[in-house]
């Protein structure tokens, strides 16, 4: 019988700058094609623009703040009963909120177009901080989703 697959979470190495796992993690969803390198310049470029946006805060304080702000609290997940399919509003867990934040952040920033994707990534995360910008709208378009269907709670086992 095959081994069980385990996690590479503690495989993952913190980011050579600031030390942090979380960092680390956000530069690998942000790498193309294996260039981490490109990656890390594009995020470390961006914390130097935040702290011009920002002055007064430390910038890796406001891409964790940001990232707490976008992570959902609730969202809908597809349950058939009865030959109907519902949409049953249930709790995320820390791992896939993370994962979602950083995926919602990493899209906004690659939608906007004709800016270097330093100053992209930048100005969501700061719109990330004020509880602004396209990726808040995502967690506040998931949560209005799991509101609406709160009648189909009862469906969560």
């Amino acid at each position: 019988m095959a081994k069980k697959f385990k996690s590479f979470e503690k495989l993952l190495r913190p980011d050579p700058k600031y030390k942090n796992r979380v960092v680390g993690k956000f530069i690998n969803c942000l790498m193309y094609d294996g260039h981490k390198v490109k990656a890390q310049g594009i995020f470390y470029e961006a914390l130097k623009a935040i702290e011009k946006k920002v002055p007064g805060v430390d910038p890796l304080e406001v891409f964790t703040k940001a990232i707490d702000n976008i992570k959902p609290i609730i969202e809908v997940r597809s349950r058939r009963v009865g030959g109907a399919t519902y949409q049953v509003p249930v709790e995320v867990a820390g791992k896939r909120a993370q994962s979602l934040a950083f995926r919602w952040l990493i899209g906004a920033a690659r939608k906007k177009k004709g800016r270097p994707t330093y100053l992209r990534m930048a100005d969501e995360i700061t719109a990330a901080y004020k509880r602004e910008g396209e990726a808040m709208t995502m967690r506040e378009n998931v949560h209005k989703m799991a509101e609406a269907n709160k009648a189909f709670a009862h469906f969560a086992w």
